[in-house]
Formats: C-alpha cells, sequence, structure tokens
C-alpha cells in the first residue's frame, strides 16, 4: 500500500491532479478492515476525563469560527495525552454499546492526530509528519493496537467507522489538523452526547465559509464533499441536498434551485494557536 501510494503521489505531482489526504489521487475506500469491530456491549465508554482536560486547556475557538489547538503547549507536557492514548488502547471496544463504540473510534482518531502533531512540532502541515520520503503524511501507517490489532488512521477512519456505522456526519467529527477541516470538537464525544454533537459539527461546518460558500454565482464546497462524495449522496445533487438539511436561512436561499457544484477547496495548513 505504501508503494502504490508513493506512485499515486507522484503521478498527481507530475499531471497536475490537487492532492488528496496522504497525497492519493483517489480517497480511500470505505470497506470494513479485519477484527471483532462489529461485536457490541453494554458499557457506555471509557472514561475520557483525560482529553477533556487536553482539549480544556489548549483547545481555542477563534473569532474566524475555526478551532486551533495549542501543539507547543500540548508537546512541553505530552505525558497525559499519550496515557490517554494507551488507555483506548488498552479498551476491548466489544464491551461497549454502538453509540460508545462511535465515539471511542472517533476519541482515538483526535487524539492519536493531536498526539501525532505535537510530537512533530513545530509543522506547518500533518502532510509533513511521518510518510517518508514522499512526504504521504501518517494516515496509512500502523500506529497502535486494539483487540490485538494493530491499527493506522486510515484504518480507524475507513475501515472502522465509515463502513460499519454508515453515517455521513463522521466527516464532521474526525479532525485531521488541518484549517480546512471540521472543527476539532472542544470536548469529548461521548454515547450521550454522540447525536447532538454529530449534528452541531455538521451545522457549523456547513455554515462556515470553509464548508460551503456562494460567490458570484458559483457554489464552491469543501473538499472533503468532493473526496467522499459517495457518503453524501454520490452526486452534486445529493451532496446539495445534504448540505441543505443543515443550511441556515442565508445559505439555504443561495443552495435553492442548484444541483450543481462548481468548485471545491481545502486549506492543508495546521490548525495551530
Amino acid at each position: 500500500m505504501p508503494a502504490r501510494r508513493a506512485f499515486l503521489t507522484m503521478a498527481a505531482a507530475l499531471t497536475g491532479i490537487a492532492s488528496l489526504p496522504g497525497g492519493l489521487s483517489a480517497a480511500p475506500a470505505s470497506r470494513l478492515i479485519a477484527g471483532p469491530w462489529q461485536q457490541t456491549g453494554g458499557g457506555d465508554g471509557p472514561d475520557h476525563a483525560a482529553w477533556a482536560a487536553v482539549l480544556s486547556n489548549h483547545w481555542r475557538l477563534g473569532q474566524d469560527g475555526i478551532a486551533r489547538i495549542d501543539y507547543a503547549a500540548i508537546k512541553a507536557d505530552i505525558a497525559p495525552l499519550r496515557t490517554y492514548v494507551a488507555m483506548l488502547e488498552g479498551t476491548d471496544p466489544r464491551s461497549l454499546n454502538a453509540a460508545a463504540q462511535m465515539a471511542f473510534w472517533i476519541n482515538l482518531y483526535n487524539a492519536l492526530t493531536v498526539r501525532l502533531v505535537a510530537e512533530a512540532w513545530p509543522v506547518r502541515s500533518i502532510r509533513s509528519v511521518k510518510g517518508g520520503l514522499f512526504g504521504l503524511g501518517p494516515w496509512d501507517e500502523t500506529l497502535l493496537s486494539v483487540a490485538g490489532r494493530g491499527l493506522s488512521l486510515d484504518d480507524i477512519e475507513h475501515g472502522i467507522l465509515r463502513p460499519i456505522f454508515r453515517d455521513p456526519r463522521i466527516h464532521y467529527a474526525v479532525n485531521c489538523a488541518a484549517l480546512g477541516c471540521p472543527n476539532l470538537a472542544g470536548r469529548p464525544f461521548t454515547a450521550q452526547a454522540l447525536e447532538a454533537m454529530l449534528e452541531a459539527n455538521a451545522t457549523a461546518f456547513i455554515n462556515h465559509p470553509r464548508g460551503v460558500r456562494v460567490a458570484d454565482g458559483r457554489l464552491t464546497v469543501s473538499s472533503i464533499f468532493h473526496w467522499f462524495k459517495e457518503d453524501f449522496g454520490g452526486t452534486d445533487a445529493g451532496v446539495i441536498a445534504h448540505l441543505q438539511r443543515y443550511a441556515a436561512a442565508p445559505l439555504a436561499a443561495a443552495l435553492a434551485g442548484r444541483s450543481r457544484i462548481d468548485d471545491h477547496a481545502y486549506d492543508w495548513d495546521v490548525n495551530a494557536a
């Protein structure tokens, strides 16, 4: 797989194809990976207090509506975050109910991403974290083990979250440490708060200019809706219908009657405070 990604990255550079997460010219497919990921129990999840403390101390919402992280401060005292990620590694997801499992995987993805960037700090983009010669980023590298299975960030997002839960709002919950990404939530996901937080994140991103904007008659959306169009209806019209479910009045009016997306954009600069 790394060799394939390297080839695609070089091909994209030579042909001028805009790069996707990890330098790919096509988004990773939603495909369930081997493991006990669909087994559920009755638990509400592990204690996410350590992650809540990291966010409380180092998460900032700017006047521009973008959440930023103080990676330098986290790096200076990274032990609590490492301990939290290790605690999640030792959690058996089979003991959790479905909502708690979804929250577990989202929190693990986000905490691991923040840890990676903090450990590598200073960086201009997560794409320069790990990835070797071709700068593919950390997404397909095995970084931890859960239930005896080595996992990468791609495994968590595209091999567990997307194929099991089949919820497009996952894309508003997992954060890739970029300004163009939906905001990292300022508190942990939990089984009890899951639905409300997914809805809030979707509404906030879609009504922010980096999510959707209409200017000079042209509709520009985040590249997330291009990379993962299959999760949002599979067509421009399907994406627009999804956006309309969350659009506030001004945006809803601008989307009315549209069936075509004119462009997409994404800012890979790191979301640092």
